[in-house]
């Protein structure tokens, strides 16, 4: 199975994007930019690194990044068969999982970095990373300092962050040291993410949460709380709210993938962090990281292409259907929203799997599509049309989310079709 990784604040580098201005996904970023209501495009190519760090500008443009290269790797025909993210990446995980509209991904990204700047500079806080140190240890460290500091990542055996006050990350840091951390690297951050200090985040960033469609992800998604995987939309919000204040289990979520079956990982987005951490955890699984459109190569050449994994992953591809059933494909790339009358359709399962022939498509589950007849537009201005007839299956896509050309849109069944 292919696993996809995404990359969170502090992957970020002054003029990340600029590789990728040619290319045909650097639209994504404009399209960002107008739901963001601000030049993401600036910040992706001219932003100093003292104004990229900030956490504001630091979510939003690694978020961007992100999806600018996924949808790079979409266009390949290469689909996921879980996602994880760490941290912020989360966020570009459920977007690229189906749960989360590429819209709602942004505007809550937009929030969540607003809201963590705002925490941040009411009680300041910094994070450093212990090197050649067990979790426990770690943990005891924290515990024994007496002071405002908790573990936020474990990252990988042996390499653990810290957060909390100055004066408590040092004498966390001391403690550590006492019990066998090998190094104590400072990491230049004004806050202290993923512990009790973001209270004040965690409270306005739950409004946002309700305010969003979460929907039943494509493919597994891993969560950094409990390194488990999430299929019912109901609780992602619960999670993401837990994430601010609780330590991201990135090790365990790697450890998750591989037990689920994945054998080779890609990471989207800037840096390359998370690769390395890949090959620190579950040395056995292929790692390649995604960051410039040179690197697109080099993941074909890793991974192998679209025949060798699509067919593991959840229906994406015609050729692992079966003979009476089709998929309809986006005829360009775009924000795709699917027809009023079919939008309320049965999602999961076939209702009707003989419905008697007729012509257009009507309002109830199982409705007949004809030739021709259209299920949606792309971009507002492009019509998606099926060139089967059958009836309707269940969306591959959601309303909001930025598809690709040729990405599979919908799946239908022809009327009578086997089962």
């Amino acid at each position: 199975m292919l696993a996809f990784n995404f990359p969170g604040q502090g992957s970020q580098r002054s003029g990340m994007g600029r590789a990728w201005v040619d290319h045909p996904s650097w639209e994504v970023a404009t399209e960002a930019s107008e739901l963001a209501g601000r030049d993401i495009s600036a910040l992706l190519l001219d932003a100093p690194m003292d104004e990229l760090t900030l956490t504001a500008n630091a979510q939003l443009a690694t978020f961007v990044m992100s999806m600018v290269v996924l949808d790079a790797v979409e266009r390949l025909g290469l689909f996921p068969g879980a996602c994880a993210g760490h941290s912020l990446g989360e966020y570009s995980a459920l977007v690229a999982s189906g749960a989360l509209s590429f819209a709602d991904g942004t505007r809550l990204v937009v929030e969540r970095g607003n809201a963590m700047q705002l925490a941040a500079d009411e009680r300041p806080g910094t994070m450093a990373a212990l090197l050649g140190i067990a979790d426990g240890d770690a943990e005891s460290a924290c515990q024994l300092a007496e002071d405002d500091v908790w573990v936020a990542n474990f990252n990988a055996p042996g390499q653990v962050v810290i957060a909390g006050t100055t004066e408590g990350v040092a004498k966390g840091g001391e403690r550590a040291k006492e019990l066998g951390a090998r190094k104590v690297l400072p990491i230049p951050v004004s806050g202290a993410f993923h512990t009790p200090m973001m209270l004040p985040a965690r409270a306005r960033l739950r409004a946002s949460l309700t305010s969003v469609q979460f929907h039943s992800p494509e493919v597994q998604v891993v969560a950094n709380v409990d390194s488990r995987v999430h299929t019912d939309p109901a609780e992602w919000p619960d999670l993401l709210s837990a994430q601010l204040c609780s330590p991201v289990r990135w090790r365990q979520s790697l450890e998750t993938l591989a037990g689920r079956g994945a054998t080779a990982i890609a990471e989207l987005g800037p840096g390359g962090v998370l690769t390395g951490l890949v090959r620190r955890t579950i040395p056995d699984v292929r790692a390649v990281a995604v960051a410039v459109p040179d690197d697109l190569d080099k993941l074909m050449d890793t991974v192998g292409g679209p025949e060798v994994w699509n067919a593991a992953s959840p229906v994406h591809q015609g050729e692992h259907l079966y003979t009476s059933e089709r998929v309809i494909v986006s005829p360009s790339a775009g924000v795709f929203e699917p027809e009023v009358q079919l939008a309320a359709l049965e999602t999961t399962a076939l209702a009707v799997a003989t419905a008697a022939p007729g012509s257009g498509a009507g309002t109830e589950p199982g409705s007949l599509l004809s030739v021709g007849d259209r299920v949606g537009t792309v971009g507002g201005v492009t019509d998606v049309r099926t060139p089967f007839e059958g009836i309707l299956v269940r969306w591959l896509a959601v309303r909001g989310e930025r598809v690709s050309e040729g990405q599979p849109v919908a799946w239908i069944r022809a009327a009578g079709g086997a089962s």
